[in-house]
């Protein structure tokens, strides 16, 4: 089990999602693994966000691989992870609990529960009602005796025949058998008005071409024919979405396409993920007119409001985001659901953040109390009891069982210290992540009160701070002077503690100084300040580019590059605007050789993003000109953005496939004599492609690994080890924390021994 973080809704944090099984094989024919699958739908998403936001997505899932019997599911589970958007439908016999999928975070999910397929029907809810069609689509099915180049006449026909009224058709490939063809609608019509035009069409065209069309359902009409099927446009009638994987034997996709390939389909055929991407990635989303974005307002109370029903439920459910409150008020309430527990909220930022306790709060400090955390609640829940009526989310008595205030010492994505002072609860209690929304609830065995790490201005030297997170997003629409723009670095994130001595903390708040000699001239510099700084430690090449592969194979040469101070001899800085902090920064800077603080790059976004992608760099982080420095806190005040990069690599082994001549390529990157191991890649092939490099590589072949890097056994298994005498390039994301590449694909061979 691994996690990773992904992209979060407009808006809403990144989230770290729980992944497992990632090499587990999905499609045998092909190799495709559950990880690759994930890496494709998390890499897709801002192409497919559109084409499914706002609908209900119903799964159909291939747990053990597309060999193995596959299920539909249509309500969301009650493990679902809490952040994930929903929305509810009666149905004739039943409610049903449908996702809306609107993140990379969501797309990730789909792909860990093995959820090949996303069909989605052609409306959208319109607030938590089923809403109007937005787009008719028709579902050319060949029969036996027709085949891909009978449906791509229809489809043409179906574009010449829509747009004789004026409307535009898109046309998608199925993944499966057939054409879809979508047509946007200018104004929303009800699902059956929707049918009824889609009816017309398709039985006008059998009219006109009675010998290739048949708009009949019996299954005997078909043959020699395409089956023009309108009845997709029923509002209980879902569609595989655009860019969905496909459970048949190779992993080919919903792909969209340019009507000129339509009209040359000599050599149309169904396309595969990999394909699919590198198009997208090149040519953008061919689909981008048909589904506009939905209105993006969302707020840190939207999940919550996505889970109830304001008609069906006492609860309060505000519409505006959530005002400020004093901060440090709590509520638990005792719940009487399907399963009794204790829900522990704390106000934060206008919320409350929230705990399931299942056994109660903890009142001595051997009991280490499981706490599920769930979606933020509005500050209105502070004082509601009442009775949840059944069949809503939650639903049972709730009556409020202690309230008061409390004091915050720590506030970390994954701890949380506070003293509780209230009519039952009162003292120190810890709130410990373990994994996922997994949490416990401890009663602190140290009771004496401690000064808190302060956010506004205590004398007391603040030790263990955790840094301030970006969030993912654009950073090209950002301006001066609002925002100011840093490059983003490829290196480890570290807070440096200064005070007579230098301390080193990783991101997680681990005890680092010891990998990095170099900052230790810092106390030297600096003797005399006490100073708490936020930066990166890194390699630099000869460019002046950071290099993750150097710093992952000997971190003791690494440099400082500081981009925050957060206390300096006696005051916090903390709630210092980010400009005051930066000046107080580059004086600090100065002073201290060993400290090189991060040049700002000049505005607009769209700039500094243009001469990041000219410089090598991993992207750009733009900073709100007067934003508060929030320690734990990922915040839209900070926005980071990362480039498509590329990098050249030589392979160092490979991984079978019993359906392609490789499964994967193993990757390392050249560093003096060594040859540091970063990654595989199994994407961006062609077959011909791969059928060359794996006759280099057999040629290559070798019983040792050339990997002078340390692999999990994990990244060892039915490894094939090769002299790395191949070199290549890769495209990738990002870098991992553990120097890892994140999403690579396969851009080609650069040089090879003959």
């Amino acid at each position: 089990m691994v996690r990773r973080e992904f992209r979060g809704a407009p808006g809403e944090p990144d989230i770290e999602v729980e992944l497992s099984n990632l090499d587990k094989i999905l499609y045998p024919d092909t190799g495709t693994t559950k990880g690759e699958v994930i890496a494709y739908y998390s890499a897709i998403t801002e192409a497919i966000g559109p084409h499914i936001a706002g609908r209900p997505v119903t799964r159909k899932r291939w747990p053990n691989g597309v060999d193995h019997p596959d299920f539909f599911e249509k309500n969301l589970p009650e493990h679902a992870p809490a952040w994930i958007h929903r929305a509810a439908i009666q149905h004739s016999s039943r409610r049903v609990v449908y996702p809306l999928i609107g993140s990379e975070a969501g797309m990730a999910w789909l792909g860990q529960q093995a959820a090949l397929e996303i069909h989605v029907p052609q409306w959208r809810f319109d607030g938590a009602e089923r809403g109007p069609a937005t787009r008719i689509v028709f579902d050319l099915d060949p029969g036996p005796g027709a085949g891909l180049a009978e449906c791509a006449r229809v489809a043409l026909a179906v574009r010449d025949m829509v747009a004789d009224i004026g409307m535009r058709a898109f046309p998608v490939t199925s993944g499966s058998k057939g054409i879809h063809v979508y047509v946007p609608l200018d104004r929303p019509v009800s699902s059956r008005g929707a049918s009824t035009v889609a009816k017309q069409v398709a039985t006008n065209l059998e009219k006109l071409h009675p010998d290739l069309v048949t708009a009949t359902m019996a299954k005997s009409a078909r043959a020699d024919k395409v089956f023009l099927d309108w009845s997709q446009n029923n509002a209980a009638k879902t569609t595989i979405a655009p860019y969905s994987l496909r459970g048949r034997a190779e992993p080919n996709v919903a792909a969209p396409r340019d009507w000129s390939e339509i009209e040359n389909a000599k050599d149309l055929r169904q396309l595969r993920f990999d394909e699919v991407l590198a198009r997208c990635q090149t040519g953008g989303d061919l689909l981008a007119d048909l589904d506009p974005p939905l209105p993006a307002h969302p707020d840190s109370l939207t999940k919550y409001r996505s889970m109830r029903d304001a008609r069906r439920t006492p609860e309060p459910v505000p519409a505006d985001r959530p005002p400020p409150g004093p901060g440090d008020r709590y509520v638990v309430q005792e719940h009487h659901a399907r399963r009794l527990h204790w829900d522990v909220r704390l106000e934060r930022d206008g919320v409350l953040a929230s705990w399931a306790v299942p056994k109660g709060p903890p009142t001595e400090p051997k009991h280490n109390r499981l706490a599920v955390r769930t979606e933020d609640h509005p500050l209105e829940y502070l004082d509601f009891h009442g009775t949840i009526p059944k069949g809503e989310y939650g639903a049972g008595e709730m009556s409020i069982w202690d309230s008061g205030t409390y004091r915050s010492e720590k506030w970390r994505d994954d701890e949380v210290i506070v003293e509780f002072d209230g009519k039952r609860l009162q003292g120190r209690y810890a709130f410990i992540q373990t994994k996922g929304d997994q949490w416990l609830m401890h009663y602190m065995r140290d009771q004496v009160k401690r000064e808190p790490v302060s956010d506004t201005g205590s004398r007391s030297f603040p030790r263990g701070l955790s840094p301030m997170l970006a969030t993912a997003g654009e950073v090209e629409p950002l301006r001066p002077p609002d925002w100011a723009f840093e490059t983003k670095w490829d290196g480890f994130r570290v807070i440096v503690e200064v005070d007579d001595a230098v301390t080193v903390r990783s991101r997680a708040g681990n005890l680092v100084t010891a990998r990095y000699p170099r900052f230790a001239a810092l106390a030297e510099e600096l003797a005399g300040h006490r100073v708490v700084l936020d930066g990166e430690a890194v390699v630099l090449d000869a460019a002046g580019l950071s290099d993750i592969s150097a710093l992952q194979a000997d971190s003791a040469r690494a440099v400082f590059i500081a981009f925050d101070v957060l206390y300096l001899d006696g005051t916090s800085l903390l709630r210092k605007k980010y400009t005051d902090r930066r000046a107080v920064l580059e004086a600090l800077g100065e002073l201290a050789p060993s400290m090189n603080v991060s040049a700002l790059l000049e505005g607009p976004g769209g700039a500094a993003m243009e001469l990041s992608r000219e410089q090598g760099q991993e992207g750009v982080i733009a900073k709100r000109v007067d934003s508060v420095y929030q320690p734990g806190k990922r915040a839209q005040t900070w926005i980071k953005q990362r480039n498509w990069r590329s990098r050249e690599v030589v392979i160092g082994g490979w991984r079978p496939s019993t359906a392609r001549p490789f499964k994967s390529l193993l990757l390392g990157i050249p560093h003096e004599d060594e040859l540091v191991y970063v990654g595989r890649v199994g994407t961006g092939f062609d077959t011909n492609q791969q059928r060359r490099i794996a006759e280099e590589l057999h040629r290559l072949g070798r019983k040792t690994s050339p990997f002078t890097s340390e692999m999990t056994a994990e990244e060892r298994k039915d490894a094939r080890w090769v002299t790395p005498s191949v070199h290549g390039t890769v495209r990738f994301q990002a870098w991992t924390d553990t120097g890892r590449l994140w999403h690579p694909v396969w851009d080609g061979v650069t040089r090879s021994p003959r």
